[in-house]
């Protein structure tokens, strides 16, 4: 199975990656800017989220990807991703070094980061909420707690949208199949690395960018400071500035 996407533009290729809490449609505010950059833009919902339904056999995200790009023809692409989306553009950089011009990673996960007991306990209340059944107050948790103070109304009622059509997908299957688990060294992630941390994010994603651009080969640490853990969604146009002007430094690679 492709799992969905679109695709705009001509140009060298930007493969936008979704948070966990969103899905393809968080781009909505750097899409156009992208595309009339002169990149082909790409954009997709993971397994279980957007459009994308949830798996019913054995898979990973990352062959995800690497067949979504194969189906598309692109050898080669910038890749940015978001929360959950970074996490896995940092994993596929790692396994296939020769496909990635470049990587900027906005406020991104890791799977070599130990989480604290405040990420746990959030963790924990957001399964319970989902599990009993209230998931308006889950959705409602993670609007609270991931968007920043910048973010309009606008941005949370998106980020409700998207939120709570992604745990009506996840909780539709009968048996749930979860990605198999991937061993990377993410040093082998050779691509120059911009990670984007928010001042306003969590503790735990602050950690996060910090030590990646510590154990990356070629990374830079960039903190936002009016940004939450979403600025694609709490500041739209300058975030859009912010990828044509990193994609910009390396040459759309």
């Amino acid at each position: 199975m492709t799992i969905t996407h679109e695709v705009a533009g001509s140009g060298p290729a930007v493969v936008l990656l979704h948070s966990s809490v969103c899905d393809r449609r968080m781009w909505d505010g750097q899409w156009d800017a992208l595309r009339e950059a002169g990149y082909r833009v790409v954009r997709c919902d993971f397994r279980g989220f957007g459009e994308t339904p949830c798996a019913d056999r054995p898979y990973d995200n990352l062959t995800d990807l690497a067949e979504l790009l194969d189906e598309l023809g692109i050898e080669r692409a910038a890749l940015v991703g978001s929360s959950f989306g970074g996490r896995i553009a940092l994993q596929f950089a790692a396994r296939h070094p020769d496909r990635v011009g470049s990587l900027t990673l906005l406020c991104p996960g890791s799977p070599d980061h130990e989480p604290s007991a405040e990420l746990l306990e959030l963790d924990e209340l957001e399964v319970g909420l989902v599990e009993s059944g209230r998931l308006d107050e889950a959705v409602e948790l993670m609007v609270d707690t991931w968007l920043g103070p910048d973010a309009d109304e606008a941005a949370r009622a998106k980020v409700r949208t998207m939120q709570r059509h992604a745990y009506e997908v996840q909780l539709a299957p009968e048996e749930e199949v979860i990605p198999a688990r991937v061993e990377v060294d993410l040093r082998a992630a050779v691509a120059p690395a911009l990670v984007y941390s928010g001042a306003h994010d969590l503790d735990d994603f602050r950690r996060i960018a910090a030590d990646l651009a510590a154990l990356l080969p070629d990374a830079e640490h960039r903190e936002l400071p009016w940004a939450g853990h979403l600025p694609a969604l709490e500041r739209p146009a300058e975030t859009a500035e912010l990828l044509l002007a990193r994609l910009a430094e390396v040459g759309g690679r």
